[in-house]
C-alpha cells in the first residue's frame, strides 16, 4: 500500500489498517484522525504536522519516525516503538504511552498533559521544556514504573505528575516545575534539580543522595525518611517542609532556608549548615555530630534532646530557642 492509497481509502470512510507496511512513508500534514494503525510498520515515516488524534497506534513501529508538530491528543500508543522518534512540539494530551519505548526520542517542547506514560521507557529521552502536567508514570502496583534514567527534563512542567517509585537516577531536571509531584520512594540519586520548584512535592523515602538541589524551592515539601546524604542543598528553600527521620549526613546546606521546618530525628552529621536559617524549626532528637552550624539562626527553634556535643557552634543566634536540655535561651 502506498501513502496515497491509505489516504484515499481513509477519506472514503475506511479506518482499519492494522498491520500495514508503510515504512518511510511521506504522510506530511496527513489528516488521519481516529485511524486504526495497530501493529502498523511506520518506521522512518514522515508524519510531521499530521492529525492523529484518537488514532490507534498500539504496538506500531514508529522507530525513527518524524512526528514533530503532530497532533496525537488522546491517541493510543501503548507498546509502540518510538525509539529515536522526533516528537518535537508534538501534542500528546491524554495520550496512552503505556509500555512505549521512547529511548533516544526527542520531545523538546512536546505537550504531554495528562498523558498515560505508565511503563514507558524514557531512559535517555530528551524532554526539555516538555509539559507533562498530571502525567501518570507508574503502574498502581509499581510493576511497570517508568524508566527515566539519565533523561533530559530541563525546564519540564510536571506539576501534579505521579512518579512514585520511578527510577530517575542522574536525571537532568534543573529549573523544572515539579510542584506537588508524587516522588514517594523514587530513586533520584545524582539527579540535577538545581533551581527546580518542588513546592508541595511528596518525597517520602525518596533517594536524593548526591543530588544537586542548589537554589531549589521545596516549600511545604514532604521529605520524611528521605535520603539526602552528600546532596548539594546550598541556598535551598525548605520553608515549612517536613524532614523527619531524613538522612542529611554530609549534605551541603549553607545559606539554606529551613525556617519552620520539621527535622525531628533527622541525621545531620557532618553536614554543612553555615549561615542557614533554622528559625522556628523543630529539631527534636536531631543528630548533629560534627555538623558545621556556624552562623546558624536558631531563633525560637526547638532543639530538645538534639545531639550538639561535637557540632561547630560559633556565631549562633539562640534567641528564644529551646536547648537540648529543655532550657530556653533569652
Amino acid at each position: 500500500m502506498t501513502p496515497q492509497d491509505l489516504i484515499q481509502r481513509y477519506e472514503s470512510g475506511e479506518t482499519h489498517f492494522q498491520g500495514i507496511q508503510l515504512s518511510g512513508a511521506n504522510l506530511l500534514e496527513a489528516d488521519l484522525i481516529g485511524i486504526d494503525l495497530h501493529h502498523a510498520d511506520l518506521h522512518s515515516s514522515i508524519l510531521i504536522l499530521a492529525y492523529l488524534s484518537r488514532a490507534q497506534l498500539n504496538k506500531a513501529n514508529l522507530n525513527g519516525a518524524k512526528l514533530s508538530g503532530a497532533n496525537l491528543n488522546q491517541a493510543s500508543l501503548a507498546g509502540a516503538n518510538l525509539h529515536n522518534a522526533d516528537l518535537h512540539g508534538a501534542s500528546l494530551q491524554g495520550a496512552n504511552l503505556r509500555s512505549a519505548d521512547l529511548t533516544l526520542a526527542t520531545l523538546l517542547d512536546a505537550n504531554l498533559i495528562e498523558a498515560d506514560l505508565r511503563g514507558s521507557d524514557l531512559s535517555g529521552a530528551n524532554l526539555t521544556g516538555a509539559c507533562l502536567r498530571g502525567a501518570n508514570l507508574r503502574e498502581e502496583r509499581r510493576i511497570y514504573t517508568a524508566n527515566l534514567i539519565g533523561a533530559i527534563l530541563t525546564g519540564v512542567d510536571l506539576r501534579g505528575a505521579d512518579l512514585k517509585g520511578a527510577d530517575l537516577s542522574k536525571v537532568e531536571m534543573s529549573r523544572a516545575n515539579l510542584q506537588e509531584v508524587n516522588f514517594r520512594g523514587a530513586d533520584l540519586q545524582g539527579a540535577n534539580l538545581a533551581g527546580a520548584d518542588l513546592s508541595g512535592a511528596y518525597l517520602q523515602e525518596a533517594n536524593l543522595a548526591e543530588a544537586n538541589l542548589a537554589a531549589a524551592t521545596l516549600c511545604n515539601a514532604k521529605l520524611d525518611r528521605a535520603i539526602l546524604s552528600e546532596a548539594d542543598l546550598t541556598e535551598i528553600n525548605l520553608h515549612q517542609s517536613v524532614l523527619s527521620n531524613a538522612k542529611l549526613n554530609k549534605a551541603q546546606l549553607s545559606r539554606a532556608d529551613l525556617s519552620y521546618t520539621r527535622l525531628n530525628r533527622a541525621d545531620l552529621s557532618r553536614a554543612n549548615l553555615r549561615n542557614a536559617n533554622l528559625s522556628h524549626a523543630d529539631l527534636i532528637e536531631t543528630y548533629c555530630a560534627r555538623t558545621n552550624l556556624t552562623g546558624v539562626n536558631f531563633t525560637e527553634a526547638n532543639l530538645t534532646r538534639a545531639e550538639l556535643s561535637t557540632a561547630i557552634l560559633t556565631w549562633i543566634e539562640w534567641t528564644g530557642a529551646t536547648m537540648p536540655d529543655g532550657s530556653e535561651r533569652d
